[in-house]
């Protein structure tokens, strides 16, 4: 079928310059095999990846002070807080600030972590894994061994035993000791005193994992599938982005049982993680246009409208508006539809490079 088809062709070309009439160019269509470079990709992974490194040592040391001034007091936290108070509080602000950092440089790379299957082990462990007892299935692949001999099997994700932690809202993480710290008469969110060893065994292993993702990341050549999977995989997931966030103190407020992402709303995440996922694109972009440049542009359109959406959303949030639980399934449907058209996009287009997706 195919030599009769070259023939046809050829005689159809004879025909033509018979009659005084040259045939148009034939269009250079480029094969899925052909180079194209993602160095863009590894570029921004390695640089979030040493700032997330940075980050975590950064509270792995403070961590490391906090469980010196409790060590020092014989692990009474009553009287740590008693005779030691000013200095708890400015290694614990200290740790905070640098979880802080840590998360956000996490989540703009989420996208390609999350998204490349030899990376994506990193995510449930560092960032999306459940603990053991709530969810076996998507549970974390680590315990936590501890200075004073306990072991916490698989607890669920680093950011979120140390975001627990931190600011108490695990109580089996919590020394249990009222801590006051404006001493204004009220123990409001984030006024705890975490139990030194909980903190120093999860920053501990957080600043190892962190290490070794850089190290992965430096060894890993992003290839085409890598990218498009990244995409295909991470940009639909809005739903469990927003129900997370409808869940959270963010919306809940006290009423929230949700131990983690009570202190970075998930919608700054959700902005980190496109705006990565956008990077992706961005250096895959030429290969789609060799398909059609239109929907190149529409998709990149579509994209940047999502992060913008998102966005507004989290503007609004930080004004000072509470969004009902009501409200935020509602934009979170409103998101997925967006989502879930620019995935189609982007599968039509793998398809017809001839492009894996691997899910």
């Amino acid at each position: 079928m195919q030599r009769l088809t070259v023939t046809a062709l050829n005689v159809f070309v004879f025909l033509l310059a018979a009659c005084g009439v040259a045939p148009a160019p034939a269009p250079q269509i480029q094969s899925a095999t052909d180079s194209i470079d993602l160095s863009g990709i590894k570029d921004f992974l390695l640089n979030q990846s040493q700032e997330l490194t940075t980050a975590a040592n950064d509270l792995q040391a403070a961590a490391d002070r906090y469980y010196a001034l409790a060590e020092t007091a014989g692990f009474d936290y009553a009287a740590l807080w008693s005779s030691q108070r000013d200095a708890v509080i400015s290694e614990l602000e200290a740790a905070r600030m640098a979880w802080m950092a840590a998360s956000p440089a996490y989540e703009k790379m989420e996208g390609i972590v999350a998204g490349t299957p030899s990376l994506a082990q990193f995510d449930v462990d560092l960032d999306a894994g459940a603990a053991a007892a709530d969810d076996p299935e998507s549970a974390v692949s680590f315990d936590i061994t501890l200075p004073d001999g306990r072991v916490l099997a698989q607890p669920g994700n680093l950011f979120g035993v140390t975001e627990s932690t931190l600011w108490g809202t695990e109580p089996a993480y919590d020394s249990g000791v009222v801590a006051d710290w404006n001493a204004d008469g009220t123990v409001a969110f984030g006024e705890n005193l975490p139990d030194a060893n909980v903190l120093k065994g999860s920053a501990d292993l957080l600043a190892t994992m962190a290490s070794d993702l850089e190290a992965a990341g430096r060894a890993w050549t992003p290839s085409e599938s890598d990218a498009f999977t990244a995409l295909v995989v991470m940009v639909p997931t809005m739903n469990e982005y927003f129900g997370s966030w409808r869940d959270s103190r963010f919306v809940l407020g006290d009423a929230s049982t949700q131990r983690d992402f009570a202190v970075i709303s998930r919608l700054s995440d959700i902005v980190d993680i496109l705006s990565g996922l956008e990077l992706v694109y961005a250096q895959v972009r030429p290969r789609v246009e060799r398909v059609d440049t239109d929907q190149a542009a529409q998709i990149a359109t579509d994209l940047r409208a999502l992060k913008a959406f998102v966005a507004d959303v989290y503007a609004q949030e930080q004004g000072g508006k509470r969004f009902t639980p009501e409200e935020a399934d509602t934009l979170g449907a409103e998101a997925q539809n967006r989502a879930t058209a620019i995935t189609g996009q982007i599968s039509q287009v793998a398809e017809a490079l001839g492009v894996t997706i691997v899910e």
